[in-house]
């Protein structure tokens, strides 16, 4: 998809995140900041692909202080590929997550637009969105690079990998469910959002 047509997908994405929070204005970085940025998430300058994993699995501590949180764990794999014709890179992303109270695994996955600041200067993200009004997540990184602050305020998603009408559903932001802090881990840590064969080996490689 070209950038032109994506654009506008996600920077509504965006700005449905930045609601769980509050509605922020952004701006354009220049090409010198999207690359420290890149190089930031994917801890190196991507190459034709690269790879971010962040996991967070939540205590009976932290669950009992935010009673109201419907996520017991979740996962989010970034990803970039270098495109043969524009030769920039394009961002994707996976996410996946078990409710508190919920049987079942649930995920869900778009594109990414390059990253935007708030117009305050002080965060730098992506807007991620789901195709056909799915919503989407922002995703930001802590000052030391080994967290990821996902927001959202509804994103789109499908239970045990199943993209049907009748397994769609939507995670809706809540008093405890609009940002969530997920640590960086080994790659490995997210091959279960890969489905594709010659993509798991690539992330395994990484």
């Amino acid at each position: 998809m070209k950038l032109a047509l994506l654009l506008p997908l996600v920077l509504a994405a965006f700005v449905g995140a930045a609601r769980a929070e509050e509605a922020d204005d952004i701006r354009e970085p220049t090409k010198a900041e999207a690359e420290t940025f890149n190089t930031r998430m994917y801890a190196g300058t991507p190459g034709r692909k690269a790879y971010a994993c962040f996991v967070r699995r939540y205590d009976a501590a932290h669950l009992a202080r935010h009673p109201k949180q419907k996520v017991a764990s979740m996962k989010l794999l970034v990803s970039a590929e270098l495109d043969k014709e524009d030769k920039e890179l394009h961002n994707s992303f996976r996410l996946g997550f078990r409710y508190r109270h919920r049987a079942g695994d649930f995920d869900s996955s778009g594109s990414c637009n390059h990253a935007v600041f708030t117009e305050d200067g002080i965060e730098i993200r992506l807007g991620c969105g789901v195709d056909c009004e799915g919503g989407g997540i922002g995703v930001a990184l802590s000052r030391d690079d080994k967290s990821a602050i996902v927001r959202l305020a509804r994103v789109r998603v499908w239970q045990n990998n199943k993209p049907d009408d009748e397994a769609e559903q939507s995670l809706v932001a809540g008093a405890d469910d609009g940002i969530f802090r997920l640590d960086r881990t080994d790659n490995g840590e997210c091959a279960s959002l890969v489905t594709d064969r010659k993509e798991l080996a690539a992330l395994r490689h990484k």
